[in-house]
């Protein structure tokens, strides 16, 4: 016969009860992402890298292009034809063969076309460059702005807190004949305040959640939260060469790419002026019917040379000399514009690090004095009044803290995004 132990199906009723409560849990949690984290993806998933990355690929198509000339040309052709009149007898011919082609000389405008394509490749590379410091830049915006939502949340359900004790403090003192009306409803006022700015701080965080999530390169949004602290990660104490950081600059360099690539397209149009050599060759069989067994072949030298064309080619000769002053003057000007860049960034940095420590020291005072003043308060020491102020600087000592040290995360990566920090170099 068998035995069934009641204890043990109740346990099993219990643990698969628990089971079927566990999915819709998890399915709300949140996703924890590390800044390395959000790096990985955005390499993968940002549209703008997907876009530059497709731009690399034209050029790299268009530099195959320009080299076409430098290889044998080489086609086929077959034809049949009837021909007929009252005169004569109709007539039939047929044909085919295959004709091959080579430039010998053009006074190297093929090579110097096929050196503008190299550089319009790196232009090219540079431009992705830019691009992935950018989604760097605005992928470390979300994420430290994910970060200091994180934390004014927690800050304002902490304030939120406070203020009720201060509300219950208030009322038991006015409940005893030791204080006024317009205290309590003071009390009641800063209480509604931080009420209303623990919901104005989960609006944030949903929607630096949503940037996040779109930075990242994610089609929809997801409730995601960020790990990490707030604390700056570069030093201050080595010595900055502006120049020397500007000259690695992926955006003048791509401006300097594309200086090359006009000289290289002037060289080009001027050896358009130089004739050209061509060898050509042939082989075919041709006959009144078919298959053709009559065989021709041809071998020639040819040499073409531009007398007039209406000023074409010295039209483009001064186009592309044109264009490579321009150049120089656009690699100038963003050499310039990048070394000052530079040096505001650096400018921004250190100020905003150095805004940390002196907040830190008004924080502290400010949390020691509302210590004190609390105690003062509640013995009657002090007044409403001043213990109000006290409370309301504390407030906004730990607001002005977070933000200063959120402000020196954010000068840091406007820093590394004026020295051209590339998403993939980001750690």
């Amino acid at each position: 016969m068998l035995m069934v132990n009641p204890y043990r199906n109740r346990s099993l009723c219990l643990l698969i009860l628990v089971l079927c409560l566990l999915p819709p849990f998890y399915a709300h949690s949140e996703e924890v992402l590390t800044w390395r984290d959000c790096v990985l993806e955005a390499r993968e998933n940002n549209p703008d890298l997907v876009a530059a990355r497709g731009m690399i690929d034209q050029a790299k198509a268009l530099k195959a292009v320009s080299k076409g000339p430098m290889l044998p040309q080489i086609s086929g052709f077959a034809g049949a034809s009837k021909r007929g009149s009252d005169a004569y007898p109709t007539t039939e011919s047929y044909s085919y063969g295959i004709t091959v082609s080579q430039l010998l000389f053009d006074a190297f405008r093929t090579a110097n076309s096929v050196s503008a394509a190299e550089e319009y490749v790196r232009s090219a590379e540079y431009a992705y460059a830019l691009v992935s410091a950018d989604v760097r830049h605005r992928l470390r915006i979300a994420f430290v702005n994910l970060l200091k939502a994180q934390e004014l949340v927690s800050i304002s359900e902490n304030i939120e807190d406070r203020r009720r004790k201060n509300l219950e403090l208030v009322r038991l003192r006015y409940q005893a004949g030791r204080e006024h009306k317009g205290a309590v409803l003071t009390a009641e006022a800063n209480l509604g305040q931080a009420e209303f700015e623990v919901a104005q701080t989960r609006r944030g965080l949903a929607l630096a959640q949503q940037a996040l999530s779109k930075e990242m390169g994610r089609r929809k949004a997801s409730a995601v939260r960020a790990s990490g602290e707030l604390a700056v990660s570069s030093s201050l104490d080595a010595p900055v060469d502006f120049e020397a950081i500007a000259a690695g600059n992926p955006g003048l360099r791509q401006y300097t790419a594309l200086k090359e690539q006009t000289r290289f397209n002037l060289r080009a149009a001027r050896a358009d002026l130089a004739p050209k050599l061509y060898a050509n060759a042939s082989a075919s069989r041709a006959a009144s019917e078919w298959p053709p067994a009559s065989d021709e072949w041809t071998i020639e030298l040819n040499v073409t040379l531009p007398i007039f064309e209406g000023g074409v080619r010295q039209a483009e000769i001064a186009r592309a000399k044109a264009a490579l002053r321009a150049a120089e003057a656009e690699e100038k000007v963003t050499r310039d514009g990048i070394v000052l860049g530079l040096a505001q960034a650096w400018t921004n940095f250190a100020n905003a690090v150095g805004q940390v420590s002196v907040q830190q020291k008004f924080l502290d005072a400010a949390q020691t004095r509302a210590t004190i003043a609390r105690a003062q308060y509640s013995t009657g020491i002090i007044s409403f009044d001043t213990w109000t102020i006290i409370e309301d600087d504390l407030v906004r000592a730990e607001k002005a803290f977070l933000n200063a040290r959120a402000d020196a995360l954010l000068s840091e990566a406007g820093w590394i995004n004026a020295q051209g920090g590339a998403l993939e170099d980001a750690e």
